[in-house]
């Protein structure tokens, strides 16, 4: 693992602007530049009727009208990793707006297991070539004139990233909100001791770092909240605080993991994930299908 803690500019303070999605849970995120017109978008969403497989961008073209609005330009189109609950909308932001398609190198062994599941054919590219930039841990790459870090933070999934930018970080679905705990780490791929020990090194950032979640279920019924810190997390969140230990962590998120259902979107969100966002390749007559594997998740 690289040593990205040792490298942040504190003193950069980008620009962030959250987008709540109220039927995935999902916060999409607009991150500007503050010294110029540059940014990035992370992990947006892609609405869909599942029950009547119609698909609509009333999500997207909510931040593609902020985007526009503000006058912004952007440089990338994030994800944190290839999600099991919403769709993302990259591609159709990208065709409105621009900007590279980036997300980290291990999603080809996601598109690997995947694949296999949803007995994709041979003409499903399982090298991570539906993206323009594939992450390697440490890598680094710029929003306007911010420097960002990917770090790899695998566990609940092994493509899973932290994207580091000044004094904010964007965690995916690697911690939720202290009184939410941390992400289920049973899908294919998945390793709750790989969990904690990424966790581990989010924490190793600043205290003063904000951290901005993917995801926020409310729990007790508060209100939806999507940005935390280091700090608070070490001291407060549910599953991870400082003093639980590997042991303890494992044990409790392998049998909460037990107890949970699969996300309703998991066979839409995987497939079209996969492929960076696309949907399926239509058939001779023009159609798009999503396969319902049996009795395979």
């Amino acid at each position: 693992m690289g040593t990205i803690p040792q490298t942040v500019d504190m003193t950069v303070k980008p620009v962030v602007k959250g987008f709540f999605d109220e039927a995935t849970n999902t916060v999409s995120y607009v991150v500007k530049d503050p010294a110029s017109k540059a940014c990035a978008i992370i992990d947006s969403v892609m609405d869909i009727d599942y029950a009547a497989g119609r698909i609509s961008y009333q999500s997207a073209d909510e931040i593609i009208h902020y985007v526009q609005e503000q006058g912004l330009n952007v440089e990338w189109l994030i994800e944190t990793h290839a999600h099991a609950d919403h769709l993302s909308a990259a591609p159709y932001i990208q065709g409105k707006l621009g900007g590279k398609l980036g997300i980290g190198e291990n999603i080809k062994i996601v598109q690997e297991v995947f694949g296999k599941i949803f007995n994709e054919g041979t003409e499903f590219q399982r090298d991570g070539s539906q993206f323009d930039r594939l992450f390697k841990d440490g890598d680094a790459y710029t929003i306007g004139g911010m420097k960002v870090f990917a770090m790899l933070t695998p566990g609940h999934t092994p493509a899973c990233m932290t994207h580091v930018v000044g004094n904010a970080a964007f965690v995916g679905d690697t911690l939720f909100m202290p009184d939410g705990g941390t992400a289920r780490a049973d899908f294919p791929g998945g390793d709750a001791k790989v969990l904690f020990n990424s966790i581990k090194r989010v924490l190793e950032l600043p205290d003063e770092m904000r951290l901005f979640m993917c995801h926020d279920y409310a729990p007790g019924g508060r209100e939806i909240k999507w940005e935390t810190s280091v700090a608070e997390q070490k001291a407060t969140n549910i599953h991870v605080r400082e003093g639980v230990s590997e042991g303890e962590f494992v044990k409790m998120r392998t049998e909460r993991d037990a107890t949970l259902g699969l996300p309703k979107l998991i066979i839409p969100s995987i497939q079209v994930n996969i492929r960076g966002g696309q949907l399926p390749e239509p058939d001779d007559s023009g159609k798009r299908f999503l396969k319902v594997p049996v009795n395979e998740l």
